[in-house]
């Protein structure tokens, strides 16, 4: 299918249908086939999907929705923090790409997280924990930072950036264990 101008609802069907699949799953469904690179080399990329998530190696958002190649725009950096580096790759993809689903995707048992929560970082993965905890505040408990994490991402990229009509931004939480995706909202 086409992912061009793929309506949010359905992109995000599409994205928890995925995550069912990849919860029972040995190996990636999604297509990486000579076909597929060869057609978005010459027709370009048209993902249904904006993924901004951590940089951990478990959380591997085209394993986790089950996606191929062309798919998913996928952002990464450590604690799935948001700065203007993000913002502008939110906006490209959704603005010149057509992507109508922004999904900032949180994750169990981060390191950027607990990092933010039990440490005193210094050098430049501070600047990641001190956005963390912003977004955390007096709160203790991880899980509960991570979702608190998630949303104050959600809410930077409501307020920063002008999307078109029809376009979607929420969190999730991936649970590393299970394979997981929890949507929040």
């Amino acid at each position: 299918m086409n992912n061009q101008a793929m309506p949010a609802e359905k992109a995000l069907e599409k994205l928890k249908e995925g995550n069912k699949t990849y919860i029972n799953s040995a190996s990636n469904p999604g297509d990486v086939s000579v076909q597929i690179r060869k057609k978005t080399c010459d027709e370009g990329q048209f993902p249904y999907a904006i993924v901004i998530t951590c940089s951990d190696s478990r959380v591997i958002p085209e394993s986790i929705f089950s996606a191929g190649i062309g798919e998913i725009f996928t952002i990464r950096v450590a604690g799935n923090v948001m700065d203007n580096h993000q913002l502008g790759s939110v906006d490209y993809a959704a603005d010149h790409l057509g992507s109508k689903l922004v999904v900032v995707l949180g994750h169990t048992h981060c390191g950027a997280v607990g990092a933010a929560l039990s440490s005193k970082p210094e050098g430049y993965i501070k600047t990641i924990t001190d956005e963390i905890l912003k977004a955390a505040g007096d709160e203790k408990d991880e899980n509960k930072a991570c979702i608190l994490n998630v949303e104050r991402s959600v809410k930077i990229i409501k307020d920063s950036l002008k999307l078109s009509e029809g376009t979607l931004v929420c969190g999730a939480v991936y649970d590393i264990e299970s394979g997981k995706v929890d949507f929040l909202d």
